[in-house]
């Protein structure tokens, strides 16, 4: 008997319906494609994983054992807490109508989910995460960029990626990094994920860094463009006296939260 003739009809409904769109998927997405309720679907998903056929995340589940099981899910349950605090705080900034540019980072998947609650907005994406959180609500339109795939990004990389940011004007981008260091300033893992962060802020008005305070003070081996470039920050914590003092600095704003505000 296979594993997954141990399953009820709704736990491969359920499964049949994540591997239709790509491997992950949101529980209000699941409850609206098989037509039940999100604490359904939330129970479904607690049954099938004790199974090991699929890995909760922070609203929503992915197969295990698949290309669909990268290291990002695991990116995006770590702090979550601090990451809703940031996205909820940075979103009051947003307009309905604005254009924007979201990055691959998980605290930018957060700020993708908040935004559902903004309308007719013009959203370009590397990250088939924030495409697919924002694509069909409220009129908005979705733009998500081509280029190599990176797995554990979830996201599109390098020349065509970058040629097709470049066909949009931004009046926000909203960029993670994987390092902010009191010298070099936000630094990143891989070569390509800097180099489309420079191209995305010279089309853009304004940039924003969303970043939880465990990345302060860390190292990284590739800088895409200079700190100067970035207007503010919304981070959980204010940084230490002395790396505080460079982002003045370099002109950029630190706007703190807490945790304990986020609306769950």
């Amino acid at each position: 008997m296979t594993s997954e003739a141990k399953h009820s009809y709704r736990e491969l409904e359920l499964l049949d319906a994540i591997r239709r769109v790509g491997g992950f998927a949101k529980n209000s997405d699941l409850a609206s494609a098989l037509n039940v309720s999100e604490e359904t679907v939330r129970r479904t998903i607690k049954a099938l994983s004790k199974t090991g056929s699929v890995a909760r995340v922070h609203g929503g589940a992915y197969l295990v054992g698949t290309q669909s099981d990268p290291s990002f899910f695991q990116r995006i349950e770590q702090y979550a807490r601090e990451k809703r605090a940031v996205a909820q705080t940075l979103v009051r900034e947003i307009e309905d109508g604005m254009t924007l540019f979201l990055d691959v980072g998980s605290t930018t998947a957060f700020v993708a989910e908040e935004l559902r609650t903004r309308g007719n907005l013009s959203v370009t994406t590397n990250s088939v995460q924030v495409a697919q959180t924002l694509v069909g609500h409220n009129d908005n339109h979705v733009y998500l960029l081509g280029g190599e795939m990176h797995v554990d990004e979830l996201g599109a990389f390098g020349h065509v990626a970058e040629q097709q940011a470049r066909q949009f004007c931004y009046d926000l981008s909203v960029l993670s990094a994987d390092a902010l260091h009191i010298k070099r300033g936000f630094l990143y893992l891989n070569r390509t994920e800097a180099d489309l962060a420079s191209v995305v802020i010279d089309c853009s008005d304004a940039a924003v860094v969303a970043m939880t305070h465990h990345k302060f003070g860390s190292k990284a081996p590739h800088q895409g463009f200079t700190p100067q470039n970035i207007d503010r920050m919304i981070v959980d914590q204010v940084p230490e006296p002395e790396l505080a003092r460079q982002l003045d600095k370099w002109d950029i704003r630190i706007r703190a939260v807490h945790p304990e505000i986020v609306q769950c």
